[in-house]
């Protein structure tokens, strides 16, 4: 019997760490899927070679995205260590 209350994560926490691990929705798969096409994208319309900066500044701002929807999608973060807590 599932809860209504009960948020559903797209990614869960890392076991070992701190951070996020898989996702575990669909939603949090076309996420990852969306933010890796854009990064390799990128380096068709930003050349890396040619102007480094901007490719690593465009990269970043995904990036920050990207973080920004796991921390609110996501298991809240917090150091693990594995089996022993929950």
């Amino acid at each position: 019997m599932s809860s209504d209350l009960t948020p559903k994560y797209w990614f869960r926490a890392k076991r070992y760490g701190w951070g996020w691990g898989l996702p575990t929705a669909w939603q949090g798969w076309v996420v990852l899927i969306t933010y890796l096409v854009l990064v390799c994208g990128g380096i068709r319309f930003v050349h890396p070679s040619k102007d480094s900066l901007l490719y690593v500044a465009y990269v970043s701002v995904l990036s920050v995205g990207f973080v920004a929807i796991c921390w609110l999608k996501g298991e809240p973060p917090r150091w693990r260590w594995g089996g022993r807590d929950t």
